[in-house]
């Protein structure tokens, strides 16, 4: 398993990935052309501090997770998705992405990363609670988050301590 920047012939592979856990999994009544971002994934995530990484195994997408540069030395994690046969501690897929997105961040110098969710997903709030995120309020939110209409629970993880 390798872990490495989108590049734009993965575009299919992304959506193949996203669009049937959210559909399926998640009950998110949501298509690929619903998304302007996964259409357009340099333009809406790589650009000032942001990315979009995937997560290959044997060439095939099993993970993704973004960075969305949203100023003030700050980001929002989005799109962070593993495929079933590559969730658990012991695939160790989700840790490499969020490993790989904090690095990137510190280097970068953002200050804070926010990330919203939904009420339903403990395993997730279980894993961003692991690996030191926050539960927010969500009034704590900057203004320029991205919020998504499904997003009901909050966090922020804290990179420079001053939160």
């Amino acid at each position: 398993m390798e872990v490495m920047g989108f590049i734009p012939a993965l575009s299919q592979s992304v959506a193949d990935l996203i669009v049937p856990i959210q559909r399926e999994e998640f009950g998110i009544d949501i298509t690929y052309q619903d998304q302007p971002d996964l259409q357009d994934i340099p333009a809406f995530y790589q650009n000032g501090t942001g990315n979009f990484w995937v997560a290959l195994d044997g060439g095939r997408v099993v993970g993704t997770i973004a960075l969305k540069d949203i100023g003030e030395h700050q980001g929002a994690l989005r799109k962070m998705f593993v495929a079933r046969s590559h969730r658990g501690s012991e695939k160790g897929v989700a840790k490499a992405l969020l490993s790989t997105l904090l690095a990137h961040a510190r280097m970068a110098g953002l200050r804070e990363i926010f990330l919203g969710t939904t009420a339903e997903f403990l395993a997730a709030h279980r894993f961003y609670e692991k690996h030191g995120f926050e539960r927010i309020d969500v009034d704590a939110l900057p203004k320029s988050f991205p919020r998504m209409a499904v997003d009901t629970r909050f966090y922020c993880m804290d990179l420079d301590g001053k939160r």
